[in-house]
């Protein structure tokens, strides 16, 4: 049988390659499939043990049987952080426009408005940073990026969220990240908007990698992927 194999962030680098098709016997495990990459490729025994892997968009175990034409991504932790109108996309290329995603949740009833706007730092752990850029595992992170919509719009009363990630190459300054979030009640609208967030750090696949003035690039990969229900 033939599965598709996609590598993110770190595991790319492991990998040598972002994609492969591979052949593998009827009714291989993940576990085998690990067995195999590893032997193939030394550099995945150290990063192995950090990934997630999902199966069709779905976080899956070592025991998980593949199937034919099935699609295999190797997800690395998250860059997570320390310490609906008409309705915007999920993820962008683009510059993000906070006007109109908080136009998205904004109603004559809701007369608490929050807007958060993530943006990047020109430092981290005291090195100047002069970039980063953002990749993510596309189809995966918008569900679940609905997902934390939809749950949390259903813990309140007229209660809106819009979320949008932008990824690709940013320079210091520009979002990378905006939740806007409505409510009749300002602390529903301010308690969505951390728990968004916190949420997004966590369980959506995105990855940053920054570039430092010294001309190095580092992969921010800080927390394993949470397994949620799809």
């Amino acid at each position: 049988m033939k599965i598709q194999l996609l590598a993110f962030a770190s595991a790319t680098d492991a990998l040598g390659t972002e994609k492969l098709e591979l052949t593998l016997p009827e009714g291989t495990t993940v576990g085998e499939l690990e067995a195999r990459l590893c032997g193939e490729h030394p550099p995945l025994r150290i990063l192995w043990p950090r990934l997630a892997v999902a199966v069709n968009n779905e976080v899956a175990d070592r025991y998980k049987r593949l199937r034919e034409g099935d699609e295999v991504a190797l997800l690395p932790p998250v860059s997570g952080g320390h310490g609906r109108a008409s309705t915007p996309p999920l993820i962008t290329e683009q510059p993000i426009d906070a006007t109109a995603l908080t136009a998205a949740v904004h109603g004559a009833g809701r007369g608490a408005v929050v807007l958060f706007l993530g943006t990047v730092r020109d430092h981290h752990d005291g090195r100047p940073v002069e970039g980063i850029v953002y990749s993510g595992y596309r189809p995966m992170a918008e569900r679940r990026l609905r997902r934390i919509i939809e749950t949390l719009e259903g813990e309140h009363e007229d209660l809106r969220v819009a979320i949008v990630h932008r990824l690709g190459e940013m320079t210091v300054g520009e979002a990378s990240v905006a939740i806007a979030t409505a409510s009749p009640h300002r602390a529903a609208a301010y308690e969505a908007s951390r728990v968004a967030l916190e949420r997004l750090k966590a369980e959506v696949p995105i990855w940053k990698r920054e570039r430092y003035a010294d001309g190095e690039v580092r992969w921010r990969e800080e927390e394993a992927l949470a397994e949620v229900s799809d």
